[in-house]
């Protein structure tokens, strides 16, 4: 697929989004670990996730995958000394402390925009506990040796908390106690989902706010069963959609999960939106747009669905987290703003805030940069623009939604 054209047009029905691969890689990694056998229902691939699952497999784990089931007979008896986490930023920073738990060389590779990430940041609080590590000028392949000592350990949490989720999810299995003192965590939801997941399996964290947390040693995962919920981060886009042109119902999302990017709700409230909210489904309509102010930093994915947004409200939006968006599957800021203006929409960065001008946007061109979310947000945004738009780079979506050409296709009136 080397490019998709989205017209104009309205969007009806009902949707049930992928299964959020944040939930569902923590739970590989745990299960991956755990003493028994695990099983995760709602299982949706992508390319992430299915990264993940490879993964678990060379590092010991028995994994079989059954439609929407996934089991998966933990232990850690490396196949392979050689990892390939895809272009999964969370697959990289979580897998390497959890590989740091075995006694010889492990090798964990990247590819595409994942060769470009930086993981230097796993260096230090690894050697803090007695891991020998070693990056390649701050990025892939990471080469670790274990196993993990434990002890104290600093995290800089300024850029991701994906280093504090892999360092929480190893750490129960690390000779004596891990003690990490955390700095300036950011996408603190997201370590709630570690947390929340850790807690199912049975292992238990002390912590101080998100400033120090505590896991005690000789604690070990025991298998669950574990239903994987739907995607916030898919279904900002659907919902999204359904504000700007329609009427859009998103099931197996609730307002009582973990995920940071449920933020979208608050979004969408602060626009105008019709939202009628369930216990376990969201339904979005059209109203007059108005243009919003946002705190994205605990929620940076959320970029893309809230310029897609912003670009049709009446006045000028500001979001707030840009400082957020360097390091993701592209230059996120510097994306949406080169491809959005391609579409007649002006968008600035005024330090860590993004200011989109909104009612501008006319159609035309724009390319994905291989990021997912780029390619849906420009998708969404043509269903109320002058003209269709031209999206090169579409099949890109893979990575976390590979569906989703033709789950909004089946809304497309």
């Amino acid at each position: 697929m080397e490019q998709k054209i989205v017209r104009p047009g309205k969007v009806f029905g009902t949707i049930v989004p992928p299964a959020s691969k944040s939930v569902m890689q923590r739970a590989i990694a745990i299960s991956a670990l755990a003493n028994g056998t695990s099983v995760l229902h709602g299982y949706s691939s992508s390319n992430d996730s299915d990264a993940a699952l490879k993964i678990a497999e060379n590092l010991g784990a028995s994994v079989s995958v059954d439609g929407a089931t996934v089991t998966i007979t933990g232990g850690l008896r490396p196949r392979s000394l050689e990892l390939n986490c895809g272009e999964a930023g969370l697959g990289i920073r979580m897998f390497t402390p959890i590989a740091s738990l075995w006694h010889e060389p492990i090798t964990l590779h990247g590819e595409g925009s994942l060769k470009k990430r930086p993981v230097s940041a796993l260096e230090s609080p690894l050697k803090q506990l007695g891991v020998q590590i070693s990056t390649t000028n701050g990025f892939v392949p990471v080469q670790v040796c274990g196993p993990i000592q434990g002890g104290y350990a600093t995290v800089d949490g300024s850029l991701s908390s994906q280093i504090l989720t892999g360092l929480l999810i190893a750490a129960p299995y690390a000779r004596k106690d891990v003690i990490l003192n955390v700095k300036d965590l950011k996408s603190k939801p997201y370590i709630d989902i570690t947390l929340d997941m850790m807690k199912k399996f049975g292992v238990a964290v002390g912590r101080h706010d998100y400033d120090s947390f505590v896991v005690p040693a000789e604690q070990s995962y025991q298998a669950q069963s574990v239903q994987i919920e739907g995607d916030w981060s898919g279904a900002a886009f659907l919902l999204v959609a359904g504000a700007l042109n329609g009427n859009v119902t998103v099931e197996n999302i609730s307002m009582e999960s973990c995920q940071a990017d449920k933020a979208i709700v608050d979004a969408l409230q602060k626009v105008g939106a019709h939202l009628e909210i369930n216990n376990n489904s969201i339904s979005v309509s059209h109203n007059e747009l108005r243009a919003f102010s946002f705190d994205a930093t605990e929620c940076p994915d959320l970029f893309p669905p809230l310029v897609s947004l912003a670009a049709h409200c009446q006045g000028n939006t500001v979001i707030k987290g840009v400082s957020r968006l360097a390091h993701k599957e592209s230059d996120r800021a510097k994306v949406l703003q080169t491809e959005f203006g391609k579409l007649g929409t002006k968008i600035e960065c005024n330090g860590d805030e993004m200011i989109v001008y909104g009612g501008t946007l006319q159609g035309g061109s724009m390319h994905a940069n291989n990021d997912h979310r780029i390619a849906m947000a420009g998708a969404v945004a043509a269903l109320l623009a002058k003209s269709p738009v031209e999206i090169e780079n579409p099949e890109c979506v893979a990575k976390s939604y590979p569906e989703f050409w033709k789950d909004l296709g089946h809304i497309s009136i």
